[in-house]
């Protein structure tokens, strides 16, 4: 009796003490955020001390500060757009600002949370799937918008500049909502789509960020999700530098006419009516809009072509894939460029503003063309005289 009762003891402990099957609790483990991150060192001691932390705290809140007061001037300014012609513009630079507001504020949280957690963790984890599936999803959809709406605007100007009548008589505030819900929507549909089984969001070196897989082994789904990214953005580029140089061209055209008409009369005492009109002309308010989008598609081009091709010649570099994580320095520093583009965007409308561009051009030209003419009229007085 005694024997049975023993046997029946052992039997007992041999089953697991938890009510969760064993199955699913190998599954919960492997999914769980206590797996070490292989670009991590696992050692309990001594803890980590990421030297980006600080860093991305001050791109953080300059890049947050940087976009409130481009909003702000931009809210003062708006009665300059309120005319039909230029209010597209207006809509499509606030969605800009908004969307590097937000690559800044939602990543950058993210980001400083992984920061956080290596630094003051004795072991150094990797994040869950979940966390960093969102994570992923915010770098995509914060990254294409301003691609996107950077295209959109040039793409608006070289109509309001090429075709001014079709653009004042057709497009309206309303086509350009209707604009940014459309490729607002593109990016978040390609950002959601790994949330939905299709591909999916991996850890990148040194384990602070959530993107695509680059390197890593991945499906044919991640391997079309990056090059739908990368190509999606060159192409917004491509457009946009397109459409930038089509309206300089057509501006600079105009001018020269404008310029020649005005010179083609005798020099007179009122040539300095004629100079302030030209100036005026200089320093219009299309020219404003052009040299602000030239700009940020300038700063567009430095910052995300790095970023945006070498996602692309990886990819298409099949034979060439690592078969394992990868310490890819060079993809961490386009990001870096990359976030640094949303940084410059508020900047670039700070700095080059109606009034700023008037000092610095217009006034230079309106006293070099006043001096031209004063001296002009006091030659003719003292022709006048002479004659007498």
């Amino acid at each position: 009796m005694i024997t049975k009762m023993m046997a029946f003891s052992s039997l007992i402990a041999s089953f697991p003490t938890s009510s969760t099957p064993p199955i699913l609790q190998q599954n919960l483990k492997m999914n769980s955020s206590d797996q070490p991150s292989p670009w991590l060192n696992n050692s309990a001691s001594p803890p980590l001390q990421p030297p980006g932390l600080w860093m991305s705290c001050f791109t953080m809140i300059f890049g947050a500060i940087s976009n409130l007061t481009a909003l702000g001037i931009l809210a003062k300014t708006h009665v300059r757009f309120r005319r039909h012609s230029k209010a597209p513009f207006f809509l499509l630079t606030v969605a800009l600002l908004l969307a590097d507001l937000g690559g800044h504020v939602v990543p950058g949280a993210f980001a400083l949370y992984l920061h956080v957690h290596q630094r003051y963790k004795t072991q150094a984890m990797k994040p869950t799937s979940i966390f960093c599936h969102i994570f992923g999803a915010c770098m995509v959809f914060f990254g294409l918008c301003p691609l996107l709406f950077g295209c959109a605007m040039a793409v608006e100007r070289c109509v309001a500049i090429t075709q001014p009548f079709f653009h004042a008589s057709m497009i309206s505030v309303a086509h350009a909502r209707r604009v940014v819900f459309f490729l607002s929507s593109l990016a978040l549909v390609l950002a959601v789509l790994p949330l939905f089984a299709v591909g999916t969001y991996t850890t990148q070196f040194p384990g602070t960020w959530c993107f695509l897989p680059i390197h890593d082994p991945q499906s044919a789904a991640d391997t079309n999700l990056a090059l739908a990214f990368s190509s999606l953005g060159l192409t917004a580029l491509t457009f946009s530098l397109l459409c930038n140089i089509l309206s300089g061209l057509v501006l600079l055209q105009t001018r020269m006419k404008s310029h020649s008409v005005i010179t083609k009369p005798a020099v007179r005492c009122d040539h300095r009516t004629s100079s302030a009109s030209s100036s005026s002309l200089f320093c219009s308010l299309d020219v404003e809009m052009m040299t602000q989008l030239a700009a940020i598609t300038v700063v567009l081009c430095v910052c995300w072509s790095p970023f945006l091709i070498h996602i692309l010649v990886v990819q298409l570099n099949q034979s060439h894939r690592a078969s394992g994580p990868v310490k890819d320095g060079f993809l961490l520093l386009g990001l870096r460029m990359a976030s640094w583009n949303q940084i410059l965007d508020p900047w670039v409308y700070i700095l080059l503003r109606r009034t700023v561009l008037f000092r610095l051009c217009c006034g230079v030209y309106t006293r070099r063309n006043t001096v031209t003419a004063n001296s002009s009229c006091a030659e003719a007085r003292r022709q006048a005289f002479s004659l007498q």
